[in-house]
């Protein structure tokens, strides 16, 4: 049986061990997306991960969705980016970039020329963003176009090569937690009722069209996907996950990916865990390649969901932004540093690469 501390192969890379950095959103980019200097010193802390995935990282300027959260669009991102990987691999860590965008969960503040949103169909989220001038309410989006999709696609094959251009060992698209992907992929945001809409075979088209797009790029073991079948969080439900998330596993399965990321409950749903466990089990049955799950998991948690199968890794969020040496204080056992939330969210490096490591 695999343990947290055994490395395992994801395609030509040999990772480490079993532990790895679920991506967490900092908030602390500067105005035009481009990472903090300090940035490379808080990934490369935490290069003991079996593979560090990173903050979410928008694919466009149309794709932000928050204030200070970083791109992969431009000059200035991609070289920041490219000190940050320097600085990982130099630490002997691996490190992949998630590929985002935000769709409707955004502020027209937050876009080129104050323009709306966009999203699979016109339906505003009751969620908040965070702009210039504090918390506020999601804009109202409007509904994609053909050309459109077109555009956004050909977006993420850019944002792909730019994450190889900085050096990057993979990429990792983001298609849960209530952004573009997610909101094509589920009933309650998905109205369409051309090749996009209706049954969950049109519904994941747009993620499998993404996937094809990133892997123009990029060979397919270095390449996950990221979903999150039950999780309510920004405002977001479906009518069937166990048929819509099966559909879409059967669907990626296709492509032979590095690994399936799922995110059984977020912090901030009020999904049901039980419920998000068993379609996770259902999934992995599903699921012919690597398997990440996520979700509140601690040492033993995650020991046991690879003792029995039901993960091949374990995607370990807050317990990492507090833990840079979380995978040692797993194999000993030992106490954990407690993250503190008032530092969650932009600010400098308390909170961010001050917590302490085990002497």
């Amino acid at each position: 049986m695999a343990t947290l501390f055994e490395p395992v192969h994801l395609g030509s890379l040999l990772l480490a061990n079993r532990v790895f950095m679920a991506p967490l959103t900092r908030t602390r980019a500067d105005d035009n997306g481009v990472p903090s200097e300090f940035a490379a010193t808080y990934y490369s802390q935490r290069a003991s991960a079996g593979l560090i995935v990173t903050e979410a990282t928008q694919i466009s300027p149309m794709g932000k969705g928050y204030s200070n959260t970083p791109g992969i669009h431009s000059t200035d991102q991609v070289r920041a980016w490219s000190r940050i990987v320097d600085s990982v691999h130099h630490s002997g860590g691996r490190i992949f970039l998630q590929l985002w965008h935000v769709g409707r969960i955004s502020h027209s503040s937050l876009l080129p020329n104050n323009a709306q949103p966009v999203a699979p169909s016109a339906i505003r989220a009751n969620a908040h963003t965070h702009i210039a001038t504090g918390s506020a309410q999601v804009s109202e989006p409007v509904a994609l176009t053909a050309s459109g999709i077109e555009e956004i696609l050909s977006d993420y094959r850019r944002a792909a090569s730019n994450a190889k251009q900085a050096g990057f060992d993979g990429v990792e698209i983001h298609a849960a937690n209530g952004y573009l992907i997610d909101q094509f992929l589920r009933t309650g945001t998905n109205r369409r009722t051309d090749d996009y809409g209706g049954p969950a075979s049109n519904r994941a088209r747009f993620l499998t069209q993404a996937v094809e797009r990133v892997l123009e790029v990029w060979d397919s073991k270095r390449v996950g996907v990221r979903i999150s079948p039950t999780v309510d969080f920004n405002d977001m439900r479906d009518d069937n996950p166990l048929d819509t998330f099966s559909v879409a596993a059967g669907m990626l399965n296709d492509f032979g990916l590095g690994y399936l990321h799922v995110v059984e409950q977020a912090q901030d749903s009020t999904g049901s865990g039980e419920e998000a466990v068993v379609l996770s089990t259902h999934l992995r049955a599903l699921w012919k390649g690597l398997y990440v799950v996520n979700g509140g998991y601690d040492g033993p948690r995650g020991a046991e969901a690879l003792r029995t199968g039901r993960a091949d890794a374990i995607a370990y969020g807050r317990a990492f932004l507090a833990n840079p040496d979380l995978p040692r204080r797993l194999q000993l056992q030992a106490a954990l540093n407690e993250p503190d939330p008032t530092t969650f969210y932009g600010g400098g490096a308390a909170g961010y690469t001050s917590y302490p490591w085990l002497p």
